[in-house]
């Protein structure tokens, strides 16, 4: 079973994204301008993996969305999921998109990765010049 929790192979380096959704096109408008989501549906969740990079060359890169049934209302969505006792159904669609335009998707994209095992997450830092 998955999880909403972003993965790879070796997990040399983990950490936290953050990003604001796009003032003109974001994930979820992309998905209803080619009717992939659908009334009565919410996206609730995104992921990006890039890889198997060699040489410095990005290779592939797969975008995937899951989709919600059952509610549009986010307010409504985050009671149905907060219920849910047994995983969250979803409904999986994988987008066909560069890096570049999955990024312009967002109006700012944020990513923090830190050597594993060190337990940075959150942690204040002092940085000089």
């Amino acid at each position: 079973m998955e999880s909403f929790k972003a993965s790879v192979q070796y997990g040399d380096w983990e950490g936290t994204a953050a990003a604001d959704d796009g003032d003109q096109k974001s994930v979820e408008q992309h998905l209803r301008d080619r009717k992939l989501v659908h009334e009565g549906e919410s996206l609730i969740a995104t992921s990006l993996w890039v890889g198997e990079n060699h040489d410095g060359r990005i290779a592939r890169v797969f975008v995937r969305a899951f989709i919600y049934a059952g509610q549009e209302k986010l307010e409504k969505v985050a009671a149905a999921i907060e219920a849910e006792t047994q995983p969250i159904p979803v409904r999986e669609v994988e987008l066909e998109l560069t890096l570049e335009q999955f990024v312009g998707l967002f109006k700012r994209f944020s990513v923090m990765l830190t050597w594993k095992g060190l337990h940075l997450q959150g942690r204040e830092y002092d940085s000089e010049p």
